[in-house]
């Protein structure tokens, strides 16, 4: 009993419920002004929302229950070993990428823009290639496949995409100088403002937050870039700032006229855990096996979802681009 109350205790404390009750309690209010302050509001507000959205889903839609009971089986599936590697990654990265950084930042407030201009771009990389490669789809496709939007999705990964995703944000940003203290912030930033994106229309029906919506990404631009409607497939790849899917012509708003279908385009069970988890796997393992000659079975592995050795390909590209003509017309 005694493990457990402590257990308990450090994560009251590393969720900062404990700085609020004590602020709380000695009528400390400036705390809440303080960045540790928000922070700490901010991770209570985000399990609060999960729980708001998942009794709203229980009590007037209950056949969406399976995406929370699929995501909680992949959140207790990749807690402890994806978390250890992502962990072990980025350490590593630090260790060795940054001798070879050309300058160093500083905790500032204008090298805080810097590095998070310089994260969106790594956050961008990592995302855009989980789309663009198929083994890395495989890895990225259990985050797309729950067929509505709500908090847990942001927990829906596979494993082994938390080592490759920090790989490519962390050496991004080592490399090109971004303090190690400031990339952990950025990194807590981004992470706390990645879940809260995935809020349901539940809770947030629109989700464009008015005039925010011109200048970050928004809880509707990241619903577009879970469609498998043609118009929005592979658009909308970074988390906050649109910077770097406006330089690269990913950019891409929720049309009123065009409600967003969630999922992935490949038939499945998405309220069948091993469907979710491995579906994408075995789809591709079909794939190489039937494919004649290595050259083809290797290009399965690395081309785009969609790409077929006889050249009828059916790639996120194509079909948005022909969409775009049909719709000109």
């Amino acid at each position: 009993m005694d493990f457990l109350n402590a257990v308990f205790e450090e994560i009251m404390n590393f969720m900062g419920f404990t700085s609020i009750l004590e602020a709380l309690k000695t009528e400390n209010y400036a705390f809440f002004k303080s960045f540790d302050g928000i922070m700490s509001c901010v991770f209570l507000a985000l399990p609060i929302l999960l729980f708001v959205e998942f009794f709203i889903v229980f009590f007037r839609e209950r056949e969406q229950l399976k995406t929370y009971k699929v995501n909680f089986f992949i959140i207790v599936f990749n807690r402890v070993i994806g978390r250890i590697l992502s962990l072990g990654t980025i350490v590593w990265c630090i260790g060795f990428f940054q001798e070879y950084a050309p300058f160093q930042t500083s905790y500032t407030w204008y090298w805080f823009i810097y590095g998070y201009v310089v994260w969106e771009l790594g956050s961008f990389i990592y995302h855009y290639f989980g789309h663009k490669v198929r083994l890395l789809w495989c890895l990225h496709s259990p985050h797309h496949a729950a067929e509505t939007m709500n908090l847990s999705v942001n927990h829906a990964h596979f494993f082994l995409e938390f080592p490759y995703a920090d790989f490519i944000r962390t050496a991004t940003c080592i490399l090109l100088g971004v303090d190690p203290k400031l990339f952990f912030s950025i990194l807590l930033l981004d992470i706390t403002y990645a879940t809260f994106i995935h809020v349901g229309e539940h809770v947030l029906p629109k989700g464009r937050l008015g005039f925010l919506g011109k200048l970050i990404l928004t809880p509707s631009h990241h619903r577009v870039h879970h469609g498998r409607n043609p118009l929005y497939m592979d658009t909308n790849f970074c988390n906050l700032l649109n910077i770097w899917d406006r330089v690269f012509g990913t950019y891409q708003d929720e049309e009123d006229h065009l409600p967003i279908q969630y999922g992935i385009t490949r038939e499945m069970d998405s309220g069948s855990f091993f469907d979710v988890y491995f579906g994408e796997f075995k789809a591709l393992y079909k794939d190489v096996v039937s494919a004649p000659g290595l050259k083809n079975k290797i290009l399965y592995v690395f081309m785009p979802p969609g790409w077929c050795y006889t050249g009828e390909h059916q790639t996120a590209r194509i079909v948005r681009k022909r969409f775009l003509n049909q719709d000109s017309k």
